[in-house]
């Protein structure tokens, strides 16, 4: 069954906007009493049936609704660096999304080599990948942030991945399972002395993910597996 991103719905009836609309009834040419599913992003799933099939306007009737569907035993927030090839990050969008993340925040590093991302081609990539793998949640992604505003604002269960030397933990050992957890993943250059010693002030656990040295949406989609592993 065909699934639409639609975050405004309300009520038993609804209207497409231009770009599902068009989707639906030119693309894959569904018709009037056509079923399809739609989902909300914060966990609403609805059964639909075509009544006017637009293709600027589509008319939809609600027919069946689930609230929480799938819900998740936890919230990950990953804090990633901007990669410089900007599919690398989209690539990371698109998995951790699949796999299951609540948040993205895209921090600058002392070390990184992008400042700036666009956010609304990012969003589109991660509802992309919302409808592709069946999620009523839609992952929330932050504007872009510098690293010690950030690390300010953190609550919760808090980590640092990093590649300096020092005592680190692994995530199994140290997580309260069920629970809210942010983790901090640095650019390629890794987090500055100054930004790891900010981290650990700030009460983030340091954490190690594995023997090899990761790429940085290597590492980060690492974590979010690991914590849906563990949470599984």
């Amino acid at each position: 069954m065909h699934l639409f991103y639609t975050p405004d719905i309300s009520g038993n009836e609804y209207l497409m906007n231009p770009d599902e609309s068009k989707h639906c009834i030119r693309v894959l040419r569904l018709q009037k009493d056509d079923v399809v599913r739609l989902i909300d992003g914060r966990g609403g799933l609805f059964e639909a049936v075509i009544v006017t099939p637009d293709p600027k306007r589509t008319q939809l009737k609600v027919v069946n609704e689930t609230r929480e569907y799938q819900k998740r035993n936890h919230n990950l927030h990953i804090a990633i660096a901007p990669t410089k090839n900007m599919e690398r990050l989209e690539w990371f969008l698109e998995k951790a999304t699949e796999i299951g993340i609540d948040e993205i925040s895209p921090i600058i590093c002392d070390r990184s080599e992008r400042k700036e991302v666009k956010k609304e081609r990012l969003d589109k990539v991660i509802t992309s990948a919302v409808k592709q793998s069946l999620k009523a949640y839609h992952p929330k992604l932050n504007e872009a942030i510098k690293y010690k505003d950030f690390i300010k604002q953190l609550t919760g269960q808090r980590y640092i991945a990093h590649c300096m030397d020092g005592e680190k933990g692994q995530l199994k050992d140290l997580i309260v399972l069920e629970d809210s957890y942010t983790i901090l993943i640095g650019p390629e250059g890794d987090f500055s002395p100054d930004e790891l010693e900010l981290a650990l002030k700030c009460q983030c656990m340091p954490i190690s993910l594995g023997n090899s040295r990761l790429r940085t949406e290597t590492a980060a989609l690492e974590a979010c597996f690991e914590i849906n592993f563990l949470n599984r």
